[in-house]
């Protein structure tokens, strides 16, 4: 009979507590770190997490969660899934990162939201040739290093169903689902394989199925695992979900004979699992402990729910309520004192280290009784009452105002007639060109950020030299040709933290970083009271930039809803209420921009897709707030202005009429990985507006060739008259180096006097 464990956590970051692995990586890319090398980091890393989690009591530990990028990328790899174009690359690790990168002569994946979070994952490519097999290396190695340690490892997949469901078909129309028939060999060999291992749990991920699915995937979903749970040699299967409920597929896949189910029961409702009479037989993996956000657990309510649970069930044990790859490694690398975290804002908080112990509490408190935790109750009370009371958390003159400016009409007269309007004040070129808003972080913005950090230069000296940087990204573009130009942002730590420092209610981390996708990491800032602007943020930048260039510059904000989604939110109100603060403070923003002259004001909305909820139900209220808070951030300033939008890397196709009722006069969006697919969903729903989709990809170190961006510009003009027509990269080059940018922009200036020549 298969043992049962009672604490756990369904999966750990793995960038390291210092980033540790995102400089090994850039480092192995950069060739100044060999294979070898970058293995031995990757080994201690997944050391230390094991470890820690051992010895802080979880008695199941998660592998196979450590990834070089990216987990769906790691499944395409174990099964033989990567693109045909990687092929000619020399060994297994330059395939897998020219998949995920791209290289001087192969593209790479497509790169999308991880359902509702602002983590990315790779888009696997399937085609009618994809011909699935299996190399389970990876995982069985981890399974052996976990056990040399004396590590209980519980190896942790992607399941066959959502690897298809998010995977992208290539050359046929035909749902990927109906090929899970040719993966289904490839999971019972791997599960054999497992069990001749040692292994007892296996856990297999289907985040995909707390979606909207129709009654025929989940159907095929209960099949897949009623195949899989009837093998005679295999470990004992942990179905999980996250982010929402399994809704409809729960007793579909508890019919199954899967020994396990992990259910999320902070995006989800524990009432879901009542009357459901074949969950009896199940081990249940309760997700009580917040995983993708920063807020200490309610102990009391959620030993409550727990208890509550074990008369459905054979057993129950705790865990996060999905991977802490969403949360930062732990409190402890916060440090005390001015600017830094107070004493009543720590109490409220849970990082990840944190999340562990809430998770070994709640299960001590389960099978012990509430007395053994009794001094861990009374911390969580406390640090809630102490929440609740906090004046910072209610500022009655910012909801007073709010309610009276939304009660006014504050919208803007109808497109065609600003565009007239904006055409006199501001006459521009057919196909105008611009960036999106970064330019590249040079060694020497780094050096002196440090160096300001550290006390080794003033303020005065570090606006000096920032001062510097933009004059130069100024000088460059103007000597590149563009015509609408940017500041660069080098001030600019992060787009949304930079505003979180200046704004009343947020908190800004020092170490708090989670990965957003392959070395890409962030500092999620914490939105914990209501929100305010003291003083203007931008103006100052966006003037000096333009005091030097007779041509536009735009001024750059990041918007609401992507504040939001790329903070860490309160969770004592609703989003919309916090979205319409955040919205307030950027409107005050957009209009002192306005009176310093600027003409041109972006505001940033990357994540409007990314907070939409995964059931359609609850969609429709999302997106009438959320572009209620666009709306209310940009309607301040007058017609003649020109307002501006950027999106980048979603699935866009469910928020095509959002987009268009942002009533942006011109929207840049992703369209380079996708080939230009978004401007034809544009077009269904009679978008009328000025567009920038994005020529070339600034997430590979390619560099676009001419002919290859006027092809791209081509295609475009196929689906947006030229009068609408906007050139422009498909997201910022903070990430890029300056040669490769310079080549970049270089080519699309003359790729868009070529195209202009045409017509």
């Amino acid at each position: 009979m298969t043992s049962t464990f009672t604490a756990t956590v369904l999966g750990s970051p793995r960038i390291g507590p210092r980033r540790e692995l995102k400089r090994a990586v850039e480092s192995f890319w950069a060739g100044t770190l060999d294979a070898s090398a970058l293995d031995a980091v990757a080994r201690d890393l997944r050391t230390h997490t094991w470890t820690e989690l051992r010895d802080a009591g979880i008695d199941s530990v998660p592998v196979n969660v450590f990834s070089y990028y990216d987990q769906m990328l790691d499944t395409a790899a174990m099964l033989g899934a990567l693109p045909e174009r990687v092929a000619g690359e020399s060994t297994a690790l330059d395939r897998y990162f020219a998949a995920a990168r791209g290289t001087a002569t192969v593209t790479p994946l497509e790169m999308t939201k991880w359902f509702d979070t602002n983590y990315h994952y790779l888009v696997p490519e399937i085609s009618t040739s994809t011909r699935f097999t299996l190399d389970p290396s990876k995982v069985l190695g981890e399974v052996e290093e976990a056990r040399a340690l004396g590590i209980t490892a519980r190896p942790v997949l992607i399941g066959p169903v959502t690897f298809l469901l998010l995977s992208k078909a290539i050359d046929s129309v035909s749902s990927l689902l109906s090929r899970v028939g040719e993966l289904l060999p490839l999971y019972s060999a791997l599960l054999g394989r497992l069990a001749d291992a040692g292994v007892e749990w296996v856990q297999i991920d289907e985040p995909a199925l707390v979606a909207d699915r129709t009654e025929s995937e989940i159907a095929t979903a209960g099949e897949v695992y009623r195949a899989l749970s009837a093998l005679e040699h295999r470990p004992a299967i942990l179905l999980a979900s996250y982010f929402g409920d399994l809704g409809a597929a729960l007793p579909a896949l508890a019919k199954t004979g899967v020994e396990g189910l992990a259910v999320d029961l902070v995006a989800g409702d524990p009432e879901a699992l009542a009357g459901i009479p074949e969950l009896a037989g199940k081990h249940l993996v309760a997700g009580i402990v917040d995983g993708r956000n920063i807020w200490r657990n309610d102990l009391a309510a959620s030993l409550t729910t727990l208890e509550s649970l074990r008369g459905n069930v054979a057993s129950v044990a705790v865990s996060t309520s999905c991977s802490l790859l969403h949360v930062p490694y732990s409190l402890e690398s916060e440090g005390e004192g001015e600017g830094e975290l107070d004493d009543a804002l720590r109490s409220w908080l849970a990082f990840g280290s944190e999340k562990v112990r809430e998770v070994i509490t709640l299960a001590t408190g389960l099978r012990s009784g509430r007395e053994a935790v009794g001094a861990e109750l009374a911390q969580a009370a406390s640090a809630k009452a102490t929440r609740a009371a906090d004046r910072r958390l209610h500022d009655y003159a910012i909801r007073a105002r709010l309610t009276g400016l939304k009660a006014a009409d504050g919208g803007r007269r109808p497109a065609a007639e600003r565009r007239e309007v904006q055409a006199a004040v501001l006459p521009l070129p057919q196909l105008p060109t611009t960036t999106i808003g970064s330019y590249p972080q040079t060694t020497a913005i780094r050096v002196a950020r440090a160096a300001l950090r550290k006390g080794e230069i003033d303020e005065a000296e570090y606006l000096r030299r920032m001062r510097g940087e933009v004059a130069d990204v100024i000088a460059l573009q103007e000597q590149l040709g563009l015509d609408v130009l940017v500041h660069g942002e080098p001030e600019r730590n992060d787009m949304v933290q930079y505003f979180a420092e200046q704004l009343d209610g947020f908190f800004a981390t020092a170490n708090g970083w989670v990965q957003s996708y392959g070395t890409r990491c962030v500092r999620p800032p914490i939105l914990y009271g209501d929100v305010g602007r003291p003083r203007p943020m931008t103006v100052a930048w966006t003037s000096y930039a333009q005091s030097l260039t007779p041509r536009p510059v735009k001024g750059m904000l990041t918007g609401p809803v992507t504040i939001l989604a790329w903070s860490f939110v309160r969770d004592d109100q609703p989003l919309s209420e916090s979205a319409d603060q955040v919205a307030l403070a950027i409107r005050d923003e957009t209009v002192d921009l306005e009176r310093a002259g600027a003409q041109v004001i972006q505001v940033d909305e990357p994540a409007l897709r990314e907070l939409l909820p995964l059931r359609s139900a609850d969609q429709p209220a999302y997106l009438d707030w959320s572009v209620g808070a666009f709306r209310l951030a940009t309607s301040g300033v007058a017609d003649a202005t020109s307002v501006h939008t950027h999106l980048c890397y979603s699935e866009f196709g469910e928020v095509i009429g959002a987009i268009a009722g942002l009533d942006a006069d011109v929207t840049s969006i992703e369209a380079a990985r996708s080939h230009m697919e978004v401007l034809d969903d544009l077009n269904a729903v009679g978008f009328d507006l000025g567009v920038g989709p994005g020529v070339y990809d600034i997430h590979s170190p390619r560099v676009p060739s001419v002919a290859e961006i006027a092809d791209s510009l081509r295609a475009a003009l196929k689906a947006v008259p030229a009068e609408r027509l906007w050139v422009n990269p498909d997201c910022g080059l903070k990430t890029r180096g300056r040669a490769e940018v310079e080549a970049s922009l270089r080519n699309l200036v003359a790729a868009t006097e070529l195209v202009r020549a045409e017509l």
